[in-house]
């Protein structure tokens, strides 16, 4: 039996759970939890609607803290989202509280599985989930620059008129405003980038890429079934024991923060993460968006985790 808990049943935590019935990843339970109780209910009346036309039968239903006692996966979706004109950063105060008193709960479990962080500021908040929770850290997963990674591969793919599964490049460090693409790593097919793209196309590609969910948030308020999806390709990573490579959130023991690297992913969560031979160039980008990160988490780090 594999199972399933979200926390947090809004927009982010439904696209996921919308994507994950959809979807062949096997699983057995999902129980949905929310503030508003009677809402986590409804959502789960909604989706087990949708059962009948998905490719496996799953048990769905609205939960309690309770039901961590025997998951495999949480995946935290709860918190305040970004709104138009906010940074990642500026979410920082709003989710702390959040996710202090989600912790506690779950800490009164006898959980002993993975958990999977999609709220932002993402590197911090998955920082402040395994300072606060003190579980092992390759068993704490941010999403990471998993949704940033395909927006890219469809950008490139666009452009070039490839499969974008055949492109092989990565989105690196924050998940947000320092994130950097290692262009010199990446390939289309065997091929160098620069074989298609010229360094302008990629400084415009990669202010792009940032640019992106701001944009779409000016247009729809938020976004959510990119990191839906992207949440399904981690779960289902962890599901499959399929040591998948994707750029999630890690731990640094020599930083003291996350930032996404590319690692293995199985059922034991972060199996090794894979080492990174930048230029120095590539290298000076990596230690600024650590220090971004770090500078963020610094905001919150004396006055309230105290560690």
């Amino acid at each position: 039996m594999k199972k399933i808990v979200i926390i947090g049943c809004g927009n982010v935590g439904m696209a996921y759970a919308y994507a994950l019935i959809t979807s062949t990843t096997p699983f057995d339970e999902l129980a949905l939890i929310d503030l508003n109780k009677k809402y986590a209910i409804g959502q789960a009346q909604d989706l087990n609607d949708a059962l009948p036309y998905c490719p496996n039968y799953h048990k769905i239903y609205g939960g309690s803290y309770a039901d961590c006692n025997d998951a495999d996966i949480i995946v935290l979706c709860a918190g305040r989202n970004q709104e138009k004109g906010e940074t990642r950063q500026d979410l920082i105060d709003k989710n702390y509280n959040v996710f202090k008193s989600i912790i506690d709960q779950i800490q009164k479990t006898k959980f002993k599985g993975i958990m999977i962080v999609a709220t932002n500021p993402l590197d911090v908040m998955t920082t402040i989930t395994q300072k606060l929770s003190n579980f092992n850290p390759k068993k704490i997963i941010g999403s990471g620059t998993v949704l940033d990674t395909a927006r890219l591969k469809y950008n490139l793919g666009k452009i070039i008129n490839i499969n974008p599964r055949h492109v092989h490049a990565y989105v690196l460090g924050e998940h947000g405003d320092s994130e950097f693409i290692a262009w010199d790593l990446c390939l289309i097919g065997m091929n160098e980038i620069n074989s298609y793209l010229t360094k302008s196309e990629q400084d415009k590609m990669t202010k792009e890429i940032r640019q992106c969910a701001y944009d779409i948030i000016d247009k729809k308020g938020y976004t959510n079934f990119g990191i839906g999806m992207s949440l399904v390709k981690i779960t289902n990573a962890i599901l499959t024991n399929s040591h998948e490579v994707l750029t999630v959130s890690v731990y640094d023991k020599a930083q003291d923060i996350y930032y996404s690297r590319p690692a293995v992913i199985n059922k034991n969560g972060i199996q090794e993460i894979i080492p990174l031979k930048l230029t120095p160039k590539y290298e000076e980008l990596l230690q600024k968006s650590i220090q971004s990160i770090k500078n963020c988490y610094a905001q919150i780090k004396l006055e309230k985790i105290g560690k």
